[in-house]
């Protein structure tokens, strides 16, 4: 008998504890229309653990380009949340904006030359290619619609941060040579600057907003990106107009894997004191 009791007990916890599943939410999904791009956008959120609507604390903006759910934008939320916590202090408690794609290669490339010929290694893509350069409207949807949007929806600060990497890197690189005023820190992984020839490493930079730090990463990519990237980070060194510049190779990785470490490596040294 008293076996059985503890059977029936055993059996009656586990069901009370299936029947009191629910499900974990990391963040929430908002879904603005844009005029400019006449679609709409989803937009993922993750919040600081002590948001709160009421309070009068604001916070910085981290803007992630591929940023839904099956792209980029869980595991940079888990590298948001890690890199604030007070006992790790490498980045202030933030806001993450996702922005999930519709058509990637349309808004992150502009338009190319008419002679632009595709690098050898990357021809088979050219394909996939047949709807690009949109970049300038994404770039008017970013500052005329989203960015207004976050800040009158949420509790925000001046401070505004860009991540992108490979074409998003990309369209990065672009905000951060023809709009920089839109953001205080770029965050730019394996950029694929070989679009169009290259050019845009043949522009000078618009002059930032003061304060703006940068940061480049590429990994054991081939002599292509690699080079791009470095050349970047030589142009904007160069410029002398921004805060900080940051460049690391990190052989360990490849296009497939950089991102999230690089992002863990770029807010630690975006924000190291000194």
């Amino acid at each position: 008998m008293k076996y059985s009791l503890v059977i029936l007990f055993s059996v009656f916890v586990l069901s009370n504890a299936i029947a009191q599943k629910a499900a974990f939410v990391l963040g929430h999904v908002d879904t603005l229309y844009s005029k400019t791009l006449q679609e709409k956008r989803v937009l993922n959120i993750f919040l600081p653990s002590a948001y709160s609507p009421d309070s009068a604390h604001t916070y910085p903006v981290i803007y992630l380009l591929d940023g839904a759910a099956n792209e980029d934008f869980i595991h940079i939320a888990g590298l948001v949340q890690f890199a604030s916590f007070p006992w790790v202090e490498q980045l202030p408690p933030s806001i993450l904006v996702g922005i999930a794609n519709t058509d990637r290669k349309r808004d992150f490339t502009y338009p190319a030359a008419p002679g632009f010929k595709f690098p050898a290694e990357l021809a088979a893509y050219q394909s996939a290619y047949h709807n690009a350069g949109g970049s300038t409207r994404f770039m008017d949807f970013v500052e005329k619609e989203l960015q207004p949007y976050i800040d009158q929806a949420y509790k925000t600060n001046s401070e505004k941060t860009l991540i992108g990497q490979s074409l998003a890197g990309l369209m990065a690189t672009e905000f951060l040579l023809k709009r920089p005023q839109l953001f205080n820190t770029y965050i730019i992984m394996s950029p694929s600057l070989w679009w169009d020839n290259e050019s845009l490493l043949q522009l000078q930079p618009t002059p930032p907003n003061p304060g703006t730090k940068v940061y480049i990463a590429v990994g054991k990519e081939g002599k292509m990106m690699e080079n791009d990237a470095h050349n970047l980070a030589k142009l904007l060194q160069k410029s002398q107009k921004f805060a900080k510049v940051g460049f690391e190779y990190l052989p360990e990785e490849d296009h497939g894997t950089i991102l999230h470490p690089a992002v863990a490596r770029a807010f630690k040294f975006l924000n190291q004191k000194k």
